[in-house]
């Protein structure tokens, strides 16, 4: 069956068989099954370091597309961003996580999310920090506020020119880090630099999976466009074949480079953030359907929006959607019912 794409806000997709809305709220119907969320951040911050309590509820949580907008499922998410909607979310993530200025990001926290986890039937949602060198402790925080929610999944991360990132690592694998976020667009580094390469290397001696932001998206600076280039990518999955990465938004705009990533090695998943309607449809039926992995990019976007797509891109195709859903993350140990290294 063919579904609408386009709807006047969020909560219009109870048009959806599998959406309905209740006390004001859209919730998911639970028959569907478990997910789990591999992409998900709660608050930044830099500079002024833990300006958000990450384990409070001050109100609820403020997407950065918001539910009333307007959203059309089948362009690449940020598409729907208005000027207005772009402008305040850099100021909000920009000199608000630098500052600490009061805004969206108070509401960026773990009770936030966990309320949008059980609306929709997300068992787990896996929480991905960025570091900046000497500026930022997002890692340790998540870490610290995942150890208080069990649906929490912490991974950590390390800026690769910051000294003593290997010792870092370990610390952050031993408090119970299940991988390692590295954005290279915000960390401004492209994926194949000699710093980055050890990051890895590393990372696998530990085994720790690397989830990358991949792609780029045509809202980030030209040095950082130029460092999320797929074509960089490629050294990194060749020259370490013992350490897994994921692609974040399965190479974003530039996903036909993903999906050949993904295809031309086994050590390499995909994952469908901010993704169309249509392209997760391609990822279903082009890439081994046991390496693609569902992910919404919480709080950007309610998580109602990526789970719409895999359950139109799987409509008949219950094994799939299993997968998709949250076997794959699973068998990548990222249950939080599994104990480390299972």
């Amino acid at each position: 069956m063919t579904y609408p794409t386009y709807y006047p806000s969020s909560y219009a997709l109870a048009e959806l068989p599998w959406f309905e809305m209740r006390n004001g709220r859209l919730v998911r119907d639970p028959d569907l099954g478990p997910a789990i969320d591999v992409h998900t951040h709660l608050a930044l911050s830099f500079l002024r370091r833990d300006t958000v309590d990450l384990d409070s509820s001050p109100r609820p949580a403020e997407h950065y597309l918001p539910l009333d907008a307007p959203i059309d499922l089948d362009v690449y998410a940020n598409r729907n961003f208005t000027p207005e909607h772009m402008k305040a979310m850099k100021a909000d993530l920009g000199l608000g996580g630098a500052l600490g200025w009061p805004g969206m990001r108070d509401t960026h926290t773990a009770p936030n999310l966990l309320q949008d986890m059980e609306d929709l039937g997300v068992i787990a949602s896996v929480l991905l920090p960025i570091e900046l060198p000497k500026i930022s402790n997002n890692a340790e925080s998540y870490l610290k506020v995942a150890k208080k929610h069990a649906p929490l999944v912490p991974f950590g991360s390390v800026h690769p020119m910051e000294k003593g990132f290997a010792e870092r690592l370990e610390r952050q694998k031993r408090a119970g880090a299940r991988g390692v976020k590295i954005h290279p667009s915000v960390q401004m580094l492209p994926p194949d630099h000699p710093r980055c390469l050890e990051v890895y290397r590393v990372c696998g001696e530990l085994g720790l999976t690397i989830f990358w932001h991949c792609g780029p998206v045509d809202i980030e600076g030209r040095w950082g466009r130029y460092c999320s280039q797929v074509k960089h990518y490629w050294k990194a999955v060749r020259d370490n074949p013992d350490t897994t990465f994921v692609l974040g938004h399965s190479g974003a705009l530039q996903m036909d480079m993903g999906i050949e990533l993904v295809n031309s090695y086994d050590n390499v998943m995909c994952e469908i953030a901010s993704q169309s309607a249509t392209n997760v449809r391609r990822l279903v039926n082009e890439v081994p359907i046991d390496r693609l992995m569902f992910g919404t990019d919480w709080p950007f976007y309610h998580q109602s929006a990526g789970l719409a797509k895999v359950l139109m891109a799987t409509e008949g195709r219950p094994t799939e959607r299993a997968q998709v859903l949250h076997g794959n993350a699973r068998r990548l140990g990222l249950d939080p019912t599994q104990a480390l290294g299972a």
